[in-house]
């Protein structure tokens, strides 16, 4: 039988990219709320970030269960007080049920539009509308077109190997993410260059 902590999986871009990540957190997340992490993934991020972004309690969520596995066992391994069990969630459903926490002031989701089918974005942008509190933020990180050209050599080669394996994947245009977040009452406020031609991509719900 595996212990949990066999359970964990690792991401070597976490490690490359969380320090960046925190920097542009901590200046644009709420001051306190609990934030809804979407596609946590390993849970590498989940057991760095919430000791750093205390008051602010930390919920990670994925539909994968051997992520949510994962999740669980670096909590177990690196736990936080204000960090909460991992929930099996799936933002492109069309009903979620979320439980009973401090009020969520903010989402952040990390690598999973390019990674995940359209649908799982334009559900992403609906969830945010309808949770988000006035004036609560959407995080968003990853590789993304600008005018509809990829920004570097090594993001279409990225594109190329994620279109071939799966025809519904692909790096998104920034414009039609920026579009299809407007159309869910929420408003670009900031894009920020990040390392290995990513972007941190911050989004605020309408008043």
């Amino acid at each position: 039988m595996n212990t949990p902590q066999d359970a964990r999986q690792f991401a070597p871009a976490t490690q490359r990219n969380r320090e960046a990540i925190l920097e542009i957190l901590l200046q644009v997340l709420p001051a306190s709320g609990t934030i809804l992490e979407i596609a946590s993934g390993t849970g590498e991020h989940a057991v760095y970030f919430a000791p750093h972004l205390k008051p602010r309690k930390w919920l990670p969520t994925d539909p994968n269960p051997r992520s949510l596995a994962s999740i669980a066992a670096w909590i177990a391994h690196s736990p936080s007080d204000n960090l909460y069990p991992p929930l099996d969630f799936d933002a492109s459903a069309s009903v979620w049920t979320l439980p009973d926490t401090t009020p969520i002031t903010a989402i952040v989701n990390i690598n999973m539009i390019h990674i995940s089918a359209w649908g799982a974005c334009l559900g992403l942008m609906a969830l945010s509308d309808r949770i988000l509190p006035p004036g609560g933020i959407l995080y968003l990180y990853g590789p993304f077109k600008q005018n509809g050209e990829h920004t570097s050599p090594s993001n279409a080669a990225f594109d190329s190997s994620l279109r071939a394996q799966n025809p519904n994947w692909g790096v998104r245009d920034l414009d039609e993410v920026v579009a299809a977040a407007k159309a869910q009452n929420l408003h670009l406020i900031n894009t920020y260059q990040m390392p290995a031609n990513n972007l941190s991509v911050v989004f605020q719900h309408a008043e």
